[in-house]
């Protein structure tokens, strides 16, 4: 097989304009698992699935700038089968109709195949995962959930260029998972490190080659595999899943975010994605990092949390059967209005009166102020911030997580609306807290999933 020989930039690959990373704010410690060896582990929240935490991470994307043509939504863990997940992402970002958005489910590689696509045509690539471990399992132990999102652009305005890539391809059983199964099963895992190291040690080859480099100053190992990352002989800085938890889909992003949040410009990043074969891409950092971060790293996400019970955490994920409130379930989610009000309902846009400047929450035609019709502009709020004017706390309203606080929210710059908190207990809140819009999972019912915004109490950068 004939070598590239191109020492620098791949050609027709946009590079990485903007990144950002979601980790959700719960936490299993130590002690809380079955099994030994437990450390803390990543959870999302019983409102949170891979949909939500996509939203949750291109939300940080800086907003300024030309939208993507298309979004590529990576996961193993969709929220919907025979139905694109991809436009829940979409509308929750506001985006035109024209936007193309596409799902890459059911394989850990869908991460790389989604940031592949978008570099091919300067596209979104998200990638999100909830991993569910059963009882006892490694899964349970060491799995982490939590997103990435990357804008890809022209390689002039990148923070990060890609340079060499190579991808290899190979059938074994490793891991794998039936559908309607809760959690994946593995094979001894000697077994998959016999098939992966020499996978990730050729195609680790051959994309650094292509760069024209020799040593990379970081070294992302992303696997299914624990083994991997200590076997596979790469030199350079080694960033590894295992230190927050193997994150699916999502894991190869959540690694480079974490690399690109300490990265230096001329620095470069070998990324290998050992799953079902091995991608490997290798990136040249530039000058446009140093004021081109995420606001919130990688690091300090995963440094910060809020405490779950073991027993709550087994009943959000359907492996614990509590009792329910005694309260009528909620009703099927109805399709026409949930189509009639999707600028509301999933992009959190409601609409201000053009002629005396109040604010409607939902969106209104008449202005409740000075009467005049059809007289408004749109008011996006996704990514507003407000204050908690009262709340309620009801320990008997139907939820997986009870109690339910609703509270009143009187946004910066106007408007009013009643919300369902989230990532609070009641004794965190109080008349005065700093809330902000998070696109949630209200309920399921009979399959179908009430998406909509609830708030959740204001952290500090990082």
């Amino acid at each position: 097989m004939t070598e590239p020989e191109l020492h620098g930039i791949v050609p027709e690959l946009h590079g990485i304009v903007a990144y950002a990373a979601y980790l959700p704010r719960h936490r299993l410690r130590p002690g809380e698992q079955t099994g030994t060896g437990a450390g803390s582990r990543i959870a999302a929240s019983y409102d949170e699935d891979s949909t939500t935490l996509a939203v949750a991470a291109a939300r940080r994307l800086p907003r300024a700038g030309e939208r993507p043509e298309a979004v590529y939504f990576a996961t193993t863990s969709p929220a919907y089968a025979d139905k694109t997940n991809a436009t829940a992402v979409h509308a929750a970002l506001g985006f035109d109709p024209e936007c193309f958005a596409v799902d890459l489910a059911g394989s850990a590689r869908s991460g790389t195949g989604a940031l592949l696509a978008a570099a091919v045509s300067g596209g979104l690539a998200v990638c999100a995962d909830v991993i569910t471990g059963l009882p006892g399992s490694p899964d349970e132990r060491r799995g982490g959930d939590g997103a990435a999102a990357f804008l890809f652009g022209d390689p002039s305005r990148a923070l990060a260029r890609i340079v060499g890539r190579a991808s290899l391809t190979a059938e074994f059983l490793d891991r794998w998972r039936a559908p309607g199964e809760p959690a994946a099963r593995r094979w001894e895992e000697r077994f998959g490190l016999e098939n992966y190291l020499p996978l990730v040690t050729e195609a680790g080859q051959r994309a650094l080659r292509q760069a024209g480099v020799t040593e990379p100053d970081h070294v992302v190992i992303s696997s299914p595999n624990p083994l991997v990352a200590g076997r596979a002989g790469i030199r350079g800085r080694i960033t590894s899943p295992w230190r927050r938890g193997w994150s699916g889909a999502a894991d190869a992003g959540l690694g480079l975010s974490e690399v690109l949040d300490r990265a230096r410009p001329g620095e470069t990043v070998l990324v290998l994605a050992a799953v079902d074969g091995c991608d490997a891409l290798v990136l040249r950092v530039t000058d446009r990092i140093l004021t081109g971060r995420q606001t919130r790293s990688v690091a300090g996400q995963s440094a910060s949390g809020r405490d779950v019970p073991y027993t709550t955490y087994l009943s959000w994920r359907g492996l614990l059967e509590r009792e329910a409130p005694r309260r009528p379930e909620p009703d099927l989610p109805a399709a026409p209005p949930s189509a009639r009000s999707r600028a509301w309902k999933y992009a959190f846009t409601g609409s201000r009166c053009r002629d005396c400047g109040f604010a409607h929450l939902p969106p209104a035609r008449v202005c409740k102020s000075c009467g005049a019709p059809d007289a408004m502009v749109p008011l996006p709020l996704a990514d507003a911030r407000g204050t908690v004017a009262t709340f309620t706390v009801d320990r008997l309203a139907h939820s997986p997580s009870p109690p339910v606080i609703d509270a009143v929210i009187d946004f910066d710059g106007g408007g009013r609306c009643t919300l369902e908190l989230t990532d609070a207990s009641p004794g965190e809140i109080a008349v005065g807290t700093r809330v902000t819009p998070s696109f949630r999972r209200l309920y399921t019912a009979q399959g179908v999933h009430n998406y909509f915004w609830k708030a959740r109490p204001v952290e500090d950068d990082r």
